[in-house]
């Protein structure tokens, strides 16, 4: 959405009008509470929806189970693929972020995220982004259209480790299988459209590798497997080291948890390996032949983890401005954590305290598609008052309004998460300290000695309609 252009509700209206959701007036409910979370970003149903009749239809509408992430976002994703097959240069990062509800104990059907303490969902995102032009040091610059696939599911968990064969693993359905997931859906780029895959370690296998090159997209894969050569005794790793030295560049590296921000001066090498096709059940894969950019590291500060990027991708970098090139795509690859981060900051997609699942599931797709233009409100807050040093190049940009330069004004989403304030079990959330203090309110003002009845009865609606809430979201523990 585009705040100077489009109100709320003409952006919702652009966005949701055309689901299909077996009947109309869900179609027309969807693109109410679509206004209301556009309007109120960052609070939970109750604050976006102050009206009771409205909040108890939204309640109702999430509740149903004809409706669901697909036939909420497949609009969105159909306008954000057609604007993909325009000319250009098109990047498709991927990404996968965990959604923590660990502090809703009452929510039902949750799974397990993190090291198997933490309950919630996982949430996979394939942003697409249009390159626009480069800088002077070859760091893209581009506009984020919107989602081009997007799937949450709940993590029920494998066997434990050692009851089952890597063959029998391989033939059920894993987690790793929606890694370019999105490509299966849509037909290969037409000519004149460039699309590049974009991913981190966690994509590092064979079958992401094989669809790109069976569907004429290009790839960009950070290297995790030190796989065998095909026609060397020397691993990947070893010969990614060997090979020509192109030149050295900087790159600008994010705060991390226990790591401030800095910027590391690497060395790049580049050349083409044929690696080792793997095994699998009844079929060994044929080796293949990658490019591969490593960015190394040169005079790391002391205490400090040396950076270290092998990069695996389809496209050519034997002369120095494309492997300058292809390092400065994959740096492009922390939009997508600045996209989630907004969602979960931004949005308040981890305030909600549905009591299902699923509902959570189908109010997290609104919040998707409102997560974009909770950064396009920050990042013009930003241009307003300047653009800090270092700021990234994106913009985001709505189905058929301009989009407004992005930058890295957005860290200030994520503050709470910085400082430690994502929920914990037995740890209240920023709703529900709201929520208690709401109660404790009505219930001083039932106590008051100078009570009136005009104000009894209010207190009585209100405390009905919180009730009746309460219903429907979790308690706060304590």
């Amino acid at each position: 959405m585009n705040t100077t252009l489009a109100t709320p509700a003409q952006w919702a209206q652009q966005e949701f009008a055309l689901a299909h959701l077996g009947d109309q007036r869900r179609t027309q409910r969807l693109v109410k509470i679509a206004t209301r979370l556009a309007q109120n970003p960052g609070g939970t149903l109750p604050q976006a929806l102050p009206r009771w009749k409205e909040l108890k239809a939204a309640y109702r509408f999430f509740s149903q189970p004809k409706v669901g992430p697909v036939e909420v976002q497949t609009p969105h994703w159909e306008a954000t693929r057609n604007r993909c097959r325009e000319p250009g240069e098109y990047l498709l990062i991927e990404d996968t972020t965990q959604l923590d509800y660990s502090f809703h104990p009452a929510t039902e059907d949750l799974g397990s995220i993190g090291n198997g303490d933490g309950r919630g969902l996982l949430l996979h995102t394939t942003l697409a982004v249009r390159v626009e032009h480069w800088t002077l040091d070859q760091r893209p610059e581009g506009v984020a259209l919107g989602l081009f696939w997007q799937q949450s599911w709940v993590r029920t968990g494998p066997p434990k480790r050692g009851r089952e064969t890597w063959r029998q693993r391989l033939k059920r359905p894993r987690q790793s299988q929606c890694w370019t997931a999105a490509l299966n859906q849509t037909p290969p780029p037409p000519p004149g459209s460039q699309w590049i895959f974009m991913a981190d370690r966690e994509a590092d296998f064979y079958e992401p590798i094989e669809r790109c090159q069976r569907g004429s997209v290009d790839f960009i894969i950070r290297s995790y497997r030190d796989r065998a050569q095909a026609e060397a005794a020397e691993h990947l790793q070893q010969a990614a080291g060997q090979l020509p030295v192109r030149g050295t560049l900087t790159v600008e590296l994010r705060a991390r948890a226990g790591a401030a921000a800095r910027t590391a001066t690497v060395q790049v090498r580049s050349g083409r390996l044929k690696l080792k096709g793997p095994e699998r059940p009844g079929d060994a894969k044929p080796a293949f032949t990658v490019n591969v950019v490593e960015a190394r590291e040169l005079n790391a500060p002391p205490g400090a983890a040396p950076l270290h990027w092998t990069l695996l991708t389809s496209l050519p970098c034997e002369r120095w401005a494309e492997a300058q090139r292809i390092v400065g795509r994959y740096t492009a690859r922390w939009w997508i954590e600045e996209y989630h981060k907004a969602l979960k900051s931004g949005a308040g997609v981890e305030d909600s305290q549905l009591a299902k699942a699923h509902r959570l599931e189908t109010l997290t797709a609104v919040l998707a598609i409102v997560g974009r233009a909770v950064i396009e409100r920050a990042m013009a807050g930003a241009g307003a008052t300047g653009r800090s040093r270092g700021s990234r190049s994106v913009r985001t940009a709505s189905h058929g309004n301009p989009g407004r330069r992005v930058g890295r004004a957005s860290r200030r989403l994520d503050a709470s998460e910085r400082a430690g304030g994502r929920g914990a079990a037995g740890r209240l959330s920023g709703a529900q300290r709201r929520r208690a203090t709401r109660v404790a309110n009505h219930l001083a003002r039932l106590a008051a000695p100078d009570v009136d009845v005009p104000r009894i009865r209010n207190s009585k609606t209100n405390m009905k309609k919180m009730w009746v809430m309460t219903r429907h979201e979790c308690r706060a523990p304590g």
